[in-house]
């Protein structure tokens, strides 16, 4: 059975797994642990918990326990105390609690939902996310970088602080795979710090793995405008220190006209600007998601077809 390590983080790392989860491969889900927006930071701040948010979105992509079950950790309160906080961020953190690591309440959560593969914390250390702006302004944590305008007048530098060692079981993962897929997700808040944690660059440029870039559907606005293939690439050559993609898929699907002109405010289209034999171009597009009133921080709402995308991978997978 062919492994397939799959590293970022969020709405990305679902839609991916999502769609794996039906095919015969082995499955693990690198997940950053940089998260600070809505529920999981208020966790994080006030139990002092690691971050849940990611995690959970890839425990219940990978998750085969009923329909009800998947829905209830995904279901956030509306209002009251626990306004905008979701039922499995909750539960993994109490899990954390009970367990006395962040690692067992992962496993243990995996077991509840029946799960086929693992998911796998980049680090078990207490990080945040930090970017200093070519005007000398600080962003400070994943949720106020997410809803920067400013980040594509340039930036100096974007670190986790404290700096983080990775966890073992990456490493690992990484030296097994077959199949390495990065993104599609945040280039700055959900795929590069996977890259920022010591180790992660090393093991990659170790691993003997095929590797696959999934490029995004859409540019954000005031991070990545005006971006193309060639600078999603460039953007992740810089922290990988070497190009190390064997393929590059990209979306050549657009919606229709009346979608684009109402999703506007997320940004624009990514187009694609790189020739090359490693360029695979198909239809990934999938139905426009719905706006979540509970949800505290905007998401994209245009995003790829986990079926569709899933096709493309493992055409890659039986290939190998």
């Amino acid at each position: 059975m062919k492994k397939v390590v799959v590293i970022g983080g969020g709405t990305g790392n679902f839609v991916v797994l999502r769609g794996l989860k039906k095919y015969d491969v082995d499955l693990s889900a690198i997940v950053s642990m940089a998260d600070s927006g809505g529920s999981t930071g208020i966790l994080r701040d006030e139990l002092g918990v690691l971050p849940p948010g990611d995690v959970r979105q890839c425990l219940v992509a990978l998750s085969n326990s009923s329909r009800l079950m998947r829905s209830l950790m995904n279901y956030r309160f509306e209002n009251g105390n626990l306004g905008g906080h979701s039922v499995g961020n909750i539960l993994l953190s109490a899990l954390e609690k009970v367990t006395g690591s962040f690692e067992r309440a992962v496993e243990e959560a995996g077991r509840i939902l029946f799960i086929k593969g693992k998911v796998i914390p980049v680090t078990m250390n207490q990080v945040h996310l930090k970017m200093i702006l070519n005007n000398r302004k600080l962003l400070e944590g994943e949720a106020e970088i997410y809803l920067s305008q400013e980040i594509d007048q340039g930036y100096k530098s974007l670190y986790l602080e404290p700096f983080p060692k990775v966890n073992p079981l990456v490493t690992a993962a990484i030296k097994q795979a077959d199949l390495i897929v990065i993104g599609p997700g945040g280039l700055y808040t959900s795929i590069i710090p996977n890259l920022l944690v010591e180790g992660v660059v090393e093991a990659l440029h170790n691993s003997q793995a095929k590797k696959l870039f999934v490029v995004n559907l859409m540019n954000r606005f005031g991070q990545t405008s005006g971006f193309k293939v060639k600078d999603y690439l460039a953007e992740l050559v810089k922290f990988l220190e070497k190009d190390l993609f064997d393929f590059i898929l990209v979306n050549k699907t657009r919606p229709p006209k009346h979608l684009i002109d109402v999703y506007a405010e997320e940004g624009e289209l990514v187009e694609n600007d790189v020739e090359e034999e490693r360029v695979i171009i198909a239809d990934l597009l999938g139905p426009i998601a719905k706006k979540s009133s509970e949800d505290r921080i905007k998401r994209n709402l245009i995003r790829h077809d986990s079926k569709k995308l899933a096709k493309e991978i493992m055409k890659i997978v039986n290939n190998l």
